[in-house]
């Protein structure tokens, strides 16, 4: 409503209200009083609306640009139009989160995400084998749903990372690309157990089920020493998680680690942004582990981890998958 056309309402309001004091119909005064608070949530709709418009509009602007693509797969889905393919507004509306609503930015990201896929075809990294010497134990996915819910978004989805498992860091390291294959592969997998195939739950900025958690376990290491290859292993793993798998991430917890790097993480919530300093969260007894999920959506989640995570399920190398081994 412009200017003008509220100023005559105003008056007429006015006008209105006179006429009926004088006329003494208190009842028609108290109902042309609610009118004004009634449009003013007609008015916050109709801005919710508009903004809802323009989420939907940068969802298909980055389906249009995905179908510039040959490849059109990420984590197992092929993209499809968004407005009637739930997986499909998951993984797009994941881009533009990452990317605090900036279609730019998750335009690019989304290009560099198709173009690496198609090169690197991670989905059929999941069906190779790769080096017992090399990655045996240290790499698990572990998946706990919830009893009472069977969708895709009543579950939880763990990694873990058991540094403590390398037995020979060059051996482990050395070859980098075989290094960031196993650990694509092990990400892909916990795509999966993600389900978002089957997913009927769309997501906002707000609301999204569908995240992991990171368990770094740091037993048997030690925090000094850091070789060549392992910096560029390490590296190069951020690189590729934050470019093709963003906003999967609920929580990382970096356990067994010495109490230095507890104090490193206090001054690192000086530095670091807190959307994401508040995910991470550093501990030096890895036994108490169960105890930081008393508000999951999963009833019990503490319990159902492995006993030398404080849980009471069996041992991780027992209820762990694994990328394929020979």
């Amino acid at each position: 409503m412009d200017t003008t056309a509220t100023a005559e309402k105003a008056v007429e309001t006015k006008d209105t209200q006179s006429s009926l004091a004088a006329s003494g119909n208190a009842a028609a005064i108290a109902s042309n009083a609610v009118a004004a608070p009634t449009q003013i949530i007609a008015t916050g709709e109709v801005k919710e609306e508009l903004k809802e418009g323009t989420k939907q509009d940068s969802i298909q602007a980055l389906w249009s640009n995905a179908q510039k693509h040959t490849h059109k797969e990420i984590w197992g889905v092929t993209l499809a139009n968004p407005s009637t393919h739930v997986p499909s507004q998951i993984i797009l509306q994941k881009y533009l989160n990452a990317n605090d609503g900036d279609l730019t930015k998750a335009k690019e990201q989304l290009n560099n995400t198709l173009d690496w896929r198609a090169k690197l075809n991670p989905s059929e990294l999941i069906e190779k084998k790769y080096a017992k010497d090399k990655f045996t134990g240290l790499g698990y996915i572990t998946s706990y749903p919830d009893s009472s819910n069977t969708t895709p978004e009543a579950k939880e989805v763990f990694t873990w990372n058991i540094y403590g498992g390398v037995k020979d860091i060059q051996t482990t390291f050395g070859d980098l690309d075989a290094f960031i294959e196993w650990r694509v592969a092990l990400m892909e997998m916990a795509m999966r157990e993600l389900d978002l195939s089957n997913a009927t739950k769309p997501i906002s900025t707000d609301d999204d089920p569908y995240k992991i958690y990171q368990v770094h376990d740091y037993k048997g290491t030690s925090f000094f020493r850091s070789p060549p290859a392992v910096r560029s292993a390490a590296k190069r793993t951020v690189e590729v998680l934050a470019m093709a798998y963003p906003e999967t991430l609920r929580e990382k917890f970096f356990i067994n680690v010495p109490a230095l790097m507890g104090f490193m993480y206090g001054v690192m919530k000086l530095f670091v942004a807190p959307k994401t300093i508040k995910k991470f969260h550093p501990m030096s007894n890895g036994g108490a582990l169960a105890l930081e999920f008393s508000d999951s959506k999963v009833k019990g989640l503490g319990e159902k981890l492995p006993k030398e995570y404080g849980g009471k399920g069996d041992q991780l190398s027992i209820v762990g998958k694994q990328p394929m081994l020979e």
